[in-house]
């Protein structure tokens, strides 16, 4: 379901609860990477990243506007040049690596089939369903295979082969069919493109991406086979998740306009193939898309409120971080975040 509201009430009644339990609910001072753009523009977004701070789990929001950057914010010790484990918001910055493969040749499409590529992992008498299984499925959440993700997940992660695991998950529903989450599709997106390469993901990440100004991944967990984890545990600075999101609003280009992600995949990308069951937003190739303030946005979303946001049509791209330790959907920050980044697009328009 769209949940639509305006963040200043909500805000609001959350600091009035804050002062009267005796917290500050201050933002912290701006991080030393702020630049200085146009105060009217700044003057306008200020009153509402104040109120922001009411937001407990909430460190940092970046936005930017036409290419210049407005707002870099840090709340409670949050900075915007620190790296943080931006969790399952990775899951755009795969999907961009697979569309970069595919338009080297190292990969067929995305309809190309799964199996001959994970043969070494498939199980004995594997199910013929696995060989429906495209790369399409894997990317949109479609493969049919009981999730690995929610309650199922630290069952996989302690297996002794997490794409072993992934591949001998049950079928729940048939290929190309419901949104099933699973970061365990992604992770067989990472092990397939280490296999089909020959070079680990991360190197494929920065040999790929390293011309996009800003962008860098600090970190990024592997699992016990060395295929660095797909969808997860991926540490970033905000800025360089910004970068990354300015690199998808510029339509793959760069800033100095070379072309780093074909500009179809990004449309691919955004196009909505199923929806999610939990929020009924749409999902297409690691990127959900909901209406904000007027104008569709695609966003990626990480565990406990780790957002990159996209609205191209009204040139602006945004991220927010939050800490790792709660999730953000059952509590209702992702909610509250949506409705912060609605309400800056609707005092940017």
């Amino acid at each position: 379901m769209h949940r639509r509201s305006l963040i200043a009430a909500p805000l609001l009644l959350l600091a009035s609860r804050a002062l009267a339990q005796g917290q500050s609910g201050a933002p912290a001072a701006p991080s030393p990477a702020a630049t200085s753009p146009p105060a009217d523009r700044v003057a306008g977004l200020a009153p509402i990243l104040d109120r922001a701070a009411a937001l407990e789990p909430l460190r940092t929001v970046l936005v930017a506007k036409d290419g210049e950057r407005l707002v870099a914010r840090g709340y409670r010790g949050g900075r915007v040049d620190r790296p943080t484990n931006i969790k399952s918001a990775s899951k755009s910055i795969v999907s961009a690596l697979v569309g970069i493969a595919i338009h080297k040749g190292v990969l067929e499409g995305a309809n190309q089939k799964i199996a001959p590529l994970l043969r070494a992992d498939l199980p004995d008498n594997p199910d013929p369903r696995l060989g429906e299984i495209t790369l399409s499925h894997l990317l949109s959440m479609q493969a049919g295979l009981e999730r690995t993700s929610g309650p199922y997940y630290g069952e996989w992660i302690a297996s002794r082969n997490w794409v072993r695991a992934a591949l001998n998950r049950p079928f729940v529903d048939a290929p190309g069919g419901a949104m099933l989450y699973s970061t365990g599709s992604t992770h067989l997106l990472s092990a397939i493109l280490t296999r089909a390469s020959g070079r680990s993901t991360l190197a494929l990440a920065r040999d790929w991406l390293g011309d996009v100004e800003g962008f860098t991944i600090t970190d990024w967990e592997r699992d016990r086979q060395g295929i660095y984890f797909g969808g997860n545990q991926m540490a970033m600075r905000p800025t360089s998740l910004l970068a990354f999101a300015e690199l998808y609003r510029r339509g793959g280009r760069n800033a100095k306009g070379a072309q780093i992600i074909p500009e179809a995949w990004i449309a691919e990308s955004w196009q909505v193939r199923t929806a999610s069951r939990f929020t009924g937003d749409g999902y297409g190739y690691g990127w959900f898309t909901r209406e904000m303030a007027g104008t569709p946005v695609h966003y990626g979303w990480g565990y406990g409120g780790q957002m990159l946001y996209v609205a191209p049509a009204r040139g602006v791209s945004m991220v927010m971080t939050s800490t790792v330790d709660a999730p953000s959907g059952r509590t209702g920050h992702r909610d509250d975040l949506h409705a912060l980044a609605a309400e800056i697009l609707q005092t940017l328009a």
